[in-house]
């Protein structure tokens, strides 16, 4: 165990998941994207724990897991404890620990990102609702809704599509009950009370529409792969050509450390945190 593993094990012990919280502040910042800025990510996170007594619980319980969705939060720069990305306790083994869920607004996020598409629609559908679409014919889905109305009954359908930047309709997904339940069977703990599909199942819909849209659109993730691949091209066209070094007297040869050749390299989504814990590594809290 490290040195930094005990200090921030201490503080937890000492002073609650929120000191811990802090005392990674730079670990977590070496993660995000630019846009995003440390100390108002760090506020947000501790406040959420000290708002839900049950969230502080399961922080206390496995501060690993805590941490690990911190980090799946920090890396994708989205807001913790919001509907970007929910922080939600969940039962393990007896205990609650935390869970990091990527909410609706978080993929929505996520595709604004990549600066491809000038718009995105995700709406659910409900029983009073008129809705019609048909792909091949209706470039987009007609949706009416009465607005006056007192109830406009249960979920039926959820659909979502992006407008790109040139005006061309992504594909349109659309979903029925029977495939957001589906989808609902292969979330962990979506049984639970603590599941944001028990406290905003219309939201939850809405985030299992725009999670399948971004298989069709550019998402920031792959946005990002193709700036530094970009980057990179250039860089290797503007390499300056070695220089023609002057034979030496004596019959000596001198060598530059920088001509030894060009360096393999591979581009990874992952990017790991310095003197992090094995089980705080990133991927260990969020769920899709």
């Amino acid at each position: 165990m490290t040195d930094n593993t005990i200090s921030n094990a201490v503080a937890v012990r000492d002073n609650g998941p929120g000191a811990m919280i802090e005392a990674y502040r730079a670990d977590l910042a070496t993660v995000m994207p630019s846009h995003v800025k440390p100390d108002t990510f760090v506020r947000l996170a501790v406040g959420v724990l000290r708002r839900d007594p049950k969230l502080t619980e399961a922080a206390r319980n496995n501060p690993a897991a805590l941490m690990g969705a911190l980090m799946d939060a920090a890396q994708l720069g989205l807001t913790p404890g919001t509907e970007q990305f929910y922080l939600v306790p969940r039962k393990t083994k007896g205990r609650l620990e935390v869970q990091g869920i990527r909410g609706y607004q978080g993929e929505i996020e996520l595709i604004y990102r990549a600066g491809a598409v000038s718009s995105v629609i995700v709406e659910v559908v409900r029983q009073a609702d008129r809705f019609r679409y048909a792909p091949g014919r209706d470039e987009r889905p007609d949706h009416e809704i009465d607005w006056d109305a007192s109830d406009r009954g249960p979920l039926r359908l959820v659909y979502a599509y992006a407008v790109m930047k040139d005006g061309a309709t992504s594909k349109v997904v659309v979903l029925n009950r029977a495939q957001v339940m589906q989808a609902k069977a292969m979330s962990q703990g979506s049984d639970t009370p603590y599941s944001p599909w028990q406290k905003h199942e219309e939201a939850m819909w809405m985030k299992t529409a725009a999670h399948r849209l971004t298989k069709w659109v550019p998402t920031s993730a792959e946005y990002m792969r193709e700036q530094l691949r970009a980057h990179a091209e250039v860089a290797a066209e503007v390499r300056p050509a070695p220089a023609v070094l002057a034979p030496q007297p004596g019959g000596l040869t001198v060598t530059n450390d920088e001509d030894e050749g060009p360096i393999d390299a591979e581009f990874v989504d992952d990017v790991p945190s310095a003197g992090w814990p094995a089980a705080a590594q990133p991927g260990s809290g969020a769920r899709a």
